[in-house]
Parts: structure tokens; C-alpha cells; sequence
């Protein structure tokens, strides 16, 4: 069995220009409390929202194929890794987060909805950054959600599936 790239990597391209278009929902919180991190989701969303919108305008006139359970798997774990890399993005461009492992860490932490976090003062990070970070979370919380309810099913896995998983 195949993965259907040309119908997966438009899929990641349009969860790229989500993950950018929330990174700049965090810009007017940053431009209110003038904490001088806006530049930083600034050229981050933008940069990610354009990179997502060049790869669904590269293969927008590919054939589309139907999804079988493995490309659902793919998309999922990919969609997750490139969220994770691009939303770190903030963290670096800020320097909130000096670290690359460790902003990568705290934006997983975030769409995984585990609530682990590498910050010791969460509150002295910057209102804008700040935003970006428990909309993360909030992102990370509404995708399990959708998947429980929306994607898995139409993969053939229902509640006992997942259990025995």
C-alpha cells in the first residue's frame, strides 16, 4: 500500500497556513501591551502562513486520491511535527526561549496537550508570546478532540479500537 502524497502534502500545506494565521491572531495582544515581541510573531506567522500557502499553490493541480487509514496516520504525525517545528518559531524569533530543543519541547508539549513545560516563571514571558502559548494548548486540546470525534471514525477505528490502542 502507497501514501498519497500529492493529496497529503496540501494537507499539511493548509495546517501550515492554519498554524500561521493563529501565530498572527497573537499580534494585536502584543501590540496592546506594547511588549515589543509583535516583529517576532510577526515575520514568524507570516513566514509560516506563506510557506503553507506555496505548497498548497505548488500542488493544487495534482489528482487527488482517496485516503486510506495509513495516510491518516501520516497526516496526523506530520501535520503534528510541522506544527511543532514551525510554532516554535515565536519562542526563537522572541528569544522567550533561547533554546531550539527547548521551544520545539514546549509547543509539543503544547499540541500534545500534556502540560509539561521546560519554563520555571511562565508569567514573566511576554503578553503576546504568552497568548501564543496557551493557544497552543487550546489547539492542541480542540485537534485531540477532532480527531476523537471527527477523523477516527472515518478511519474504521471506533471506541473500542481506541481503547484496545
Amino acid at each position: 500500500m502507497k501514501l498519497n502524497i500529492m493529496t497529503i502534502i496540501p494537507i499539511l500545506g493548509l495546517l501550515l497556513m492554519l498554524n500561521g494565521g493563529f501565530m498572527l491572531a497573537c499580534l494585536p495582544v502584543s501590540l496592546y501591551y506594547g511588549d515589543g515581541q509583535w516583529h517576532a510573531l510577526a515575520i514568524s506567522g507570516c513566514s509560516v502562513f506563506l510557506f503553507g500557502l506555496l505548497i498548497n499553490y505548488l500542488f493544487r493541480g495534482e489528482k487527488k486520491e482517496n485516503l486510506n487509514k495509513r495516510d491518516g496516520y501520516f497526516i496526523v504525525t506530520t501535520g503534528w511535527l510541522c506544527m511543532s517545528f514551525s510554532g516554535a518559531l515565536p519562542y526563537i524569533i522572541s528569544g522567550e526561549i533561547s533554546n531550539f530543543s527547548n521551544a520545539f519541547f514546549e509547543t509539543m508539549s503544547g499540541y500534545t496537550t500534556t502540560g509539561a513545560s521546560i519554563l520555571t516563571d511562565i508569567e514573566a514571558m511576554s503578553p503576546g508570546i504568552l497568548v501564543w502559548r496557551s493557544l497552543t494548548q487550546w489547539i492542541g486540546g480542540m485537534g485531540i478532540i477532532v480527531l476523537t470525534v471527527a477523523i477516527l471514525p472515518l478511519l474504521g477505528i471506533g471506541g473500542m479500537q481506541l481503547f484496545v490502542a
